[in-house]
């Protein structure tokens, strides 16, 4: 849930322009993503684990720790596989981040104007922009980039046997063999999830920034963005994770020309996990989306921030 941290610069006053907004937030969200992506796989690896029971999951299963999996995928595929979708990741990250960062704002503004002036200053009031703001900005960015994410998350998945030889020959293959709508499999949960993940990243961030503002206002700007994103990034991911965890999973229903292993709704698909795999299996993978909680957090508002300064001078359009 590193995609908050491209706005921790929305708290100072802005003078780029539109366009500058958009490059800024994107290329900060594709070098953090590029930074943290063998976390990320690792993440969706252990997520999928348990979908199918064949022999190579079977024996993941049996030794599911981050260490045990991150050797098998170095002896199995290289090191290089740590960024396996890695490209397909930047190509959904760039637009993702831009259209999730430049609607926030947007968004924000929105709502203030419906609000009222006299709302800006008031603390419920801008808890509810923050809350609402965040969430419309995430699911109109879901929206669009969706089928860049299932692409992604297929790629990622694939371990030692290949199916997808690249991002065209994905999009090709799934169009052919699953139709049109096969490129949006799971839509329905990921925006069920990522509104409230980017809603309660934003609402803890905002809430622990001006605590801590008011308690300690001598304190390094820097630092204070960078541990209040953590933590919201942890919140938000311990919230929404088994969301996000079914998702992945109907991302991937019929993939690789395998059997549908899911074939119900999204609170079937739910039932279905608990029922083989326990509450546990719903949280399958968190380990190492915690791990990469706070490294990306500040990768991506330091980006942000550098790139911030380097593109002040482009004039507003």
């Amino acid at each position: 849930m590193v995609v908050e941290g491209e706005r921790r610069g929305l708290n100072q006053k802005s003078t780029m322009g539109t366009v500058s907004q958009l490059v800024a937030g994107g290329l900060a969200g594709a070098f953090g993503k590029t930074c943290t992506a063998p976390l990320s796989r690792l993440t969706i690896l252990f997520q999928v684990q348990g979908m199918h029971f064949d022999v190579g999951h079977v024996a993941a299963l049996s030794k599911p720790s981050i260490w045990y999996e991150a050797q098998r995928i170095v002896n199995e595929e290289g090191f290089r596989a740590f960024w396996k979708g890695n490209l397909v990741t930047i190509a959904h990250r760039l637009p993702y981040s831009a259209v999730s960062f430049y609607t926030y704002e947007r968004y924000k503004n929105l709502l203030h104007s419906l609000l009222g002036e006299n709302s800006k200053g008031n603390t419920s009031a801008d808890l509810f922009v923050h809350f609402v703001g965040g969430g419309l900005s995430g699911i109109t960015a879901a929206s669009a980039t969706y089928p860049l994410d299932l692409v992604r998350t297929r790629l990622a998945a694939q371990r030692s046997a290949v199916y997808y030889r690249g991002i065209s020959h994905a999009f090709n293959t799934i169009c052919r063999e699953e139709g049109f709508l096969g490129l949006y499999k799971g839509l329905g949960a990921t925006l069920l999830g990522v509104g409230p993940s980017i809603a309660i990243s934003f609402s803890v961030y905002e809430s622990l920034r001006s605590f801590w503002k008011s308690q300690r206002p001598d304190d390094s700007t820097v630092m204070v963005s960078l541990a209040c994103g953590s933590l919201s990034g942890i919140a938000s991911s311990s919230a929404t994770f088994p969301l996000d965890l079914v998702r992945r999973r109907m991302q991937l229903e019929g993939a690789g020309g395998r059997a549908r292993v899911y074939n119900t709704s999204l609170f079937g698909t739910f039932r279905r996990i608990i029922q083989n795999e326990g509450v546990r299996g719903l949280y399958r993978g968190i380990l190492p989306e915690y791990y990469k909680v706070v490294p990306g957090v500040g990768i991506v508002f330091m980006t942000y921030e550098t790139l911030k300064m380097l593109l002040s001078s482009v004039p507003s359009y």
